[in-house]
């Protein structure tokens, strides 16, 4: 199965959990799967009730720290055209976007992960992903 198949080489998963009532609760993830060597697409989701409380920004800074340190220049995604918070924390990430909007989906590039501001801002803007 697909989704199962981390090997934080070419497919690297990270997660948000919640302790509830002792035991410990996913409630949000991201990923990244290599496309080309120095490339990948990346992923979010966040259980629905968490939502809002910059969850998905903080996976977002994790997973661009990843990236980095495995070398990759660019990260693209999918998001679909409704999803107005998403598409806002890609523009606040800090680093240069591209999109090219389809009837299905937005396609964004972070095509910057190689130089040294792009790299600085990704990880460490307050008011960028971090925010």
């Amino acid at each position: 199965m697909f989704l199962l198949e981390v090997d934080f080489t070419n497919h690297v998963v990270l997660v948000a959990t919640l302790n509830k009532n002792g035991a410990r609760a996913i409630i949000g993830g991201a990923r990244y799967v290599m496309t080309q060597p120095d490339q990948a697409e990346m992923a979010f989701t966040v259980v629905d009730q968490y939502q809002g409380q910059g969850i998905g920004a903080a996976l977002m800074r994790h997973l661009i720290g990843v990236a980095l340190g495995s070398g990759l220049i660019m990260l693209s995604a999918e998001v679909l055209p409704d999803n107005g918070p998403m598409l806002k924390l890609f523009e606040r990430c800090g680093l240069p976007l591209s999109t090219r909007r389809e009837a299905e989906a937005v396609h964004a590039d972070r095509s910057s992960l190689s130089t040294r501001s792009g790299r600085r801002r990704a990880v460490h803007d307050p008011h960028g992903a971090n925010g």
